[in-house]
């Protein structure tokens, strides 16, 4: 894996253990809604994961990752209609589906010699 690729990886794997901490002091759905400040910080984290997603895509077609079209389409919803997101869906993908994609990049920068960053 390129360089590039890697730092990729690295940038997904940072937003999702920002976006671990941020919810670590909501852990309940109404607490998170009512917390504009997580989910704002949720949400940029999020846009961030999709933005790399999209660029992993391009430099490295084949490091395949589960799901790349409906996180580059999500990252464009929380960017082109940020009026219209749904706080359940954001909630859903933060207890549904990031802790396999934070295991996917884990084990793509395991392959490719990287150990992952280091805690924050």
């Amino acid at each position: 894996m390129t360089l590039q690729g890697q730092k990729y990886l690295f940038d997904i794997q940072r937003a999702i253990t920002l976006i671990e901490q941020f919810v670590g002091d909501t852990p309940t759905f109404p607490e998170y809604q009512a917390d504009l400040k997580t989910r704002s910080a949720v949400e940029r984290q999020l846009a961030i994961i999709g933005e790399a997603v999209n660029h992993l895509r391009h430099v490295e077609p084949d490091a395949k990752l589960p799901n790349t079209k409906q996180m580059v389409d999500f990252r464009n919803r929380l960017i082109h209609s940020y009026d219209n997101v749904n706080e359940a869906i954001v909630w859903a993908i933060i207890h549904n589906h990031l802790p396999a994609l934070k295991t996917d990049v884990v084990q793509k920068l395991a392959e490719s010699g990287e150990s992952g960053l280091q805690p924050l």
